[in-house]
C-alpha cells in the first residue's frame, strides 16, 4: 500500500541543539522556524521533533512535568502554532516525540499520587510497599543511579515506586483505565493541533509483567571498566503490550492521517512484525537497535544479514526505518567510517546506503553535513545522564579516570547532542551566547556554510539522493535482493519496481576491492548508466568507501 510516510525523508531536530535565536546557549522553535527553508532544501519532507515540553530537564526532555505546555526554554505554544503553520506551508509535515512510560517526578499526577495511599492519582504509578525491609523486586534502573536499583523509596507514604530510568522519572501504570484515557486525550488534543504523529519514546515496555517478578539477571556491580549491568528485557514486550497499542491505535491513531514510529529496545525482526504489520493495525514502524545501536556491530557482514531480516518485515505487509545516527548513538561517520582520512567518502556511502535501502528514511540534524563524535577532555564535558552516572559508578568501584572516560567516550549520546554546526563564527553559529554543551571543536573546518560551497559536499549530496528519492518510486517500493552475500567487503544489492532496476554497490572500507565479475554479468544484462557516485568516475576498482547506483 502506498502511503506518505513510507515516502517521507524525516529529518529529526533536537531543538535544544539546533539553533538559538536569543542568544540564552539553547535552541528554540524560533531557530527551527528560521531554518525551514534549509530543512526544505535538504529534500525532508518531515520533521521530527525531540521533546519541547516542560520539563525539568533532568533528562534532555524526556522528563515531562506538562504535556500540554511548550518549555519556556524553547518558547511558546504560539511558537509552535507558527512553526507547524510554517512547516506545513512548505510541504513538511511535523511528529512530536511522544514519552508514555513516565512523567517527571514534578509531574502533578505524580506529586498527588505520593501525597496518599488513597489518593485518586495514586495508581496513575506504580507503588509497592517494601519486601523484607528492602526494594519490591531485584530491577535495576537504566541510568546506573545509586546501587542500580529501579525502586525509589518515598518517606511520605513509605513505599517504593518504579523507575526503570532515573529516579526523577518515575514510570507510569497502564493497567489504570484513567491514566489510559488521560493520555489518549492529550495526544488527540496535539493532533487535533495539527500535528502529523509521533515518535514513541520506548513504547514497547509500557505493559509490566504481571506480579512485578524477579529478574533472573539482577543488576551486577561495577568491575574494572564496566559499569552496572541491568537487565533491559523484563519491561519489554510483554503479554498486554500488543492490545495495548491496537487500543491505542483504535482510540488516538487511526482517526488520522499521522505517522506512528515506536522506539523499541529488544526486538528483532521476529518480533517488530507483530508491533507492524498492516492488518494488526498497532503502529507504522518501529526503530531498532541492532545496527544504529549496537555497540559491537561493525562489519559489512553483520549489517547485510541484518537488513535481509528486516526485508522479511516489508515482505509481510510490515514497514520499517533506516536509520544510522539519532540523539542517542555516536555520529555515523565516526562510529562506521572514518572521520578523518576518508570523512566525505565514507559520510556518502554511508547515506547511499541509508537512502537505498527498504524503508522510511531518518536524517539525524548535522547527518548531512558529516559531523563528527567529540573527543571532550574530562568529564566535565559532558552532559547526558549514561555517560556521566557510569563514568562516576566505575570511577568509585576503583576504576582510574583516564580509562573510564575513555571507555565511554565513542559511544556517549553527547556526540550527536552537540550544537549544529552553521557556519565558522563563534560556536558554530549555533548561538551568540554560551552554548548550553560545548561545540565540537572541529566546527570551523565542518559547517553548513563550509559544505554549500565545498567541491566535494556531503551535503549535495544527501540533496540529490532525497531528489532521488521523490523522483524514483523504486527507492520506496522496490523489491530488495542482496547479491555477493558471502563478500565481506561489499554490500552490493537490487531494487526492481515496475520497469526500473537499480543496483547498489557499496565498499565498506577504506581498501579498494575490485568490482566483482557478478556485478560486471549483472550490468552487461542490459542498458545500465550511472546514476550516482561518491567518486568523480567509475571504474574496475571500487576505491576505499566508494558508493554507486546504477540503473539498467
Amino acid at each position: 500500500m502506498k502511503t506518505w510516510w513510507k515516502e517521507a525523508v524525516v529529518y529529526q531536530i533536537y531543538t535544544k541543539s539546533f539553533y538559538d535565536t536569543n542568544g540564552d546557549g539553547i535552541g528554540d522553535l524560533r531557530g527551527i522556524i528560521r531554518k525551514l527553508d534549509y530543512i526544505q532544501s535538504l529534500g525532508a519532507t518531515v520533521i521530527w521533533l525531540n521533546p519541547v515540553y516542560k520539563s525539568p530537564d533532568v533528562d534532555n526532555g524526556y522528563d515531562i512535568s506538562d504535556y500540554q505546555s511548550i518549555d519556556e526554554r524553547y518558547g511558546t505554544l504560539e511558537d509552535f502554532r507558527e512553526l507547524l503553520a510554517e512547516a506545513h506551508k512548505r510541504g513538511i509535515r511535523l511528529i512530536m516525540d511522544m514519552v508514555l512510560n513516565h512523567t517527571s517526578d514534578e509531574h502533578v499526577w505524580f506529586q498527588e499520587s505520593r501525597k496518599s495511599k488513597d489518593n485518586p492519582y495514586r495508581d496513575f504509578y506504580i507503588w509497592r510497599p517494601a519486601r523484607d525491609g528492602k526494594e519490591p523486586n531485584n530491577w535495576g534502573n537504566y541510568f546506573y543511579e545509586g546501587r542500580g536499583s529501579a525502586w525509589e523509596y518515598d518517606e511520605t507514604t513509605q513505599e517504593y515506586y518504579l523507575h526503570n530510568y532515573s529516579r526523577k522519572m518515575p514510570d507510569l501504570n497502564w493497567d489504570n483505565p484513567r491514566l489510559k484515557e488521560a493520555m489518549c486525550r492529550m495526544m488527540r488534543w496535539w493532533l487535533d493541533l495539527g500535528v502529523d504523529g509521533f515518535r514513541m519514546d520506548a513504547i514497547n515496555r509500557l505493559v509490566k509483567p504481571k506480579g512485578l517478578p524477579d529478574s533472573p539477571n539482577p543488576p551486577t556491580p561495577p568491575v574494572g571498566i564496566h559499569g552496572y549491568v541491568v537487565d533491559r528485557t523484563m519491561c519489554a514486550n510483554r503479554p498486554g503490550i500488543h492490545e495495548l497499542l491496537h487500543e491505542l491505535n483504535q482510540k488516538v491513531f487511526s482517526k488520522y492521517d499521522i505517522m506512528v514510529v515506536g522506539e523499541t529496545g529488544n526486538v528483532d525482526a521476529a518480533i517488530a512484525i507483530d508491533y507492524v504489520q498492516e492488518e494488526r493495525q498497532e503502529i507504522n514502524m518501529v526503530f531498532h537497535f541492532e545496527i544504529a545501536k549496537n555497540p559491537v556491530l561493525k562489519t559489512a557482514a553483520e549489517i547485510k544479514e541484518i537488513q535481509r531480516r528486516w526485508n522479511h518485515v516489508v515482505e509481510q505487509h510490515g514497514w520499517i526505518t533506516q536509520y544510522l545516527s539519532n540523539h542517542d548513538t555516536p555520529r555515523q561517520v565516526s562510529w562506521f567510517g572514518n572521520d578523518t582520512t576518508y570523512r566525505y567518502q565514507s559520510a556518502t556511502m554511508l547515506a547511499l546506503l541509508l537512502h537505498t535501502h527498504p524503508g522510511t528514511v531518518y536524517i539525524y540534524q548535522g547527518e548531512e553535513i558529516g559531523m563528527t563524535n567529540v573527543d571532550f577532555p574530562s568529564i566535565e564535558y559532558y552532559n547526558e545522564k549514561y555517560t556521566v552516572g557510569k563514568y562516576h559508578t566505575m570511577v568509585e568501584s576503583g576504576t582510574d579516570p583516564a580509562a573510564a572516560l575513555d571507555s565511554l567516550k565513542k559511544t556517549s549520546r553527547d556526540n550527536d547532542r552537540t550544537p549544529m554546526q552553521w557556519n565558522g563564527a563563534p560556536h558554530g553559529g549555533f548561538t551568540t551566547g554560551t552554548p548550553w554543551m560545548h561545540v565540537n571543536p572541529n566546527y570551523p573546518q565542518i559547517n553548513v556554510e563550509q559544505e554549500e560551497q565545498a567541491e566535494q559536499s556531503v551535503l549535495r549530496f544527501y540533496r540529490t539522493l532525497t531528489g532521488l528519492r521523490k523522483a524514483h518510486p523504486v527507492m520506496v517500493y522496490g523489491t530488495y535482493r542482496q547479491l555477493l552475500e558471502d563478500d565481506p567487503d561489499l554490500i552490493v544489492y537490487k531494487r526492481e519496481y515496475e520497469s526500473e532496476t537499480w543496483l547498489v554497490l557499496c565498499n565498506f572500507y577504506d581498501r579498494e576491492h575490485p568490482l566483482p565479475q557478478a556485478v560486471k554479468e549483472e550490468l552487461a544484462k542490459g542498458n545500465h548508466r550511472l546514476v550516482l557516485a561518491n567518486y568523480p568516475d567509475a571504474g574496475e576498482v571500487l576505491r576505499p568507501y566508494e558508493a554507486r547506483i546504477y540503473s539498467y
